[in-house]
């Protein structure tokens, strides 16, 4: 299937990008006229969800081994949980990058759900999503489960594939219920974040840093509960391999994460809708210079205005219900001269009974003259 390309795409099957375009970002599934389409197959992109989580556990997971299996930081627990958050940040900005524009990136189940919830895929696409990401992550386990298995100090039941658990598997021996709730939140930061992230006037390069920087801040902050999940893909396959406890407590984490999913599509479509709102404003009052200026009079029904100021020299004379103009006796030229003496009449003359009209700001509302 294919999408129509945008004013910022690439013209597809030319393999070049137009003058003044560049490609686009895909956004979980844009719904075409026929319904949900990418500029890519389905089967690109399935593969693209396997392969990314795939790595994503081969890396990530690894990395938990690592330090808190084979213990390489020693005493220091604080150095291994930065480390571990970080590895997993940088390995999904590297997924970003390699499969962003083919599948959009989800390597998560749950985000796969806030995508769907937020209208960004269809149920059937997200289905599809879900197998490919579970696949990938038990294939990234038993690669990784292969390479350790390479080392004589590896153990599978003492030292484990970074599985999460909770009780005897936790840091701090949290119970099953801190764990859920630490899922539920640390899961509905993150499909917060990445939501907003990859809106489409969001830039792709920013996407990817705002969704890596999240997953690593969640992490970081999960490992010492439960060992960090927030993603069902990521536990499932280091629970399969590994067995035992972590595999009787993999319930958890494929029901937690996914809760907050919806949690988050619920505030991302709240926060969606109440943008919208706010976008529409109310039309400007008018003011007496747009009505000047040739706005309909209707827009200023029921107003109190006040008449417009009349041209430098003139005056507005109001008699009888008569209005009339007439230049103002005593105006100079706009240098402040005098003006030259009008024939039969000497530079001192002024208008007979001695008063002088003199332009004013001010209006006499019992009177009969404006000036």
């Amino acid at each position: 299937m294919s999408v129509k390309p945008t004013a910022m795409e690439a013209e597809p099957g030319t393999g070049q990008s137009q003058p003044g375009r560049r490609r686009a970002w895909p956004q979980f599934g844009s719904p075409g006229p026929g319904g949900t389409a990418l500029d890519t197959s389905m089967a690109r992109r399935y593969s693209a969800e396997l392969i990314g989580t795939g790595l994503l556990v081969f890396f990530g997971a690894g990395m938990t081994t690592v330090n808190f299996g084979f213990r390489a930081f020693g005493s220091s627990v604080a150095a291994g949980i930065l480390l571990t958050g970080l590895t997993f940040g940088l390995v999904l900005l590297g997924v970003f990058a390699l499969i962003g524009p083919i599948s959009g990136c989800h390597v998560n189940p749950a985000v796969s759900l806030g995508a769907c919830l937020a209208r960004r895929m269809t149920v059937l696409e997200m289905v599809g999503y879900w197998i490919a990401q579970m696949i990938g992550a038990l294939l990234g386990a038993l690669l990784l489960w292969a390479v350790l298995l390479s080392s004589p100090f590896y153990s599978r039941s003492r030292i484990g594939l970074g599985a999460n658990g909770y009780d005897r598997l936790s840091l701090l021996h949290a119970s099953g219920g801190g764990a859920f709730l630490t899922e539920v939140i640390l899961t509905a930061v993150l499909v917060l974040v990445i939501l907003g992230a990859t809106r489409r006037d969001v830039a792709a390069p920013i996407a990817g840093v705002a969704m890596s920087v999240a997953l690593a801040l969640v992490i970081i902050m999960g490992i010492p509960i439960d060992g960090g999940s927030v993603n069902p893909a990521r536990s499932f396959g280091p629970a399969i391999v590994v067995g035992g406890l972590p595999l009787s407590q993999l319930w958890l984490f494929l029901v937690a994460p996914l809760v907050g999913a919806v949690l988050a599509a619920g505030v991302f479509l709240l926060f969606s809708q109440v943008g919208e709102a706010a976008g529409v404003r109310a039309q400007p009052a008018m003011t007496m210079a747009g009505a000047e200026e040739g706005v309909p009079e209707a827009a200023t029904a029921g107003r109190t205005t006040t008449a417009p100021a009349m041209p430098p020299g003139t005056q507005r004379v109001v008699s009888g219900g008569t209005t009339q103009g007439a230049p103002s006796a005593d105006q100079g030229p706009a240098s402040g001269q005098q003006p030259p003496d009008a024939p039969g009449r000497g530079a001192s003359a002024s208008p007979p009974g001695g008063n002088r009209l003199k332009q004013s700001a001010a209006t006499r509302r019992g009177g009969e003259t404006i000036v």
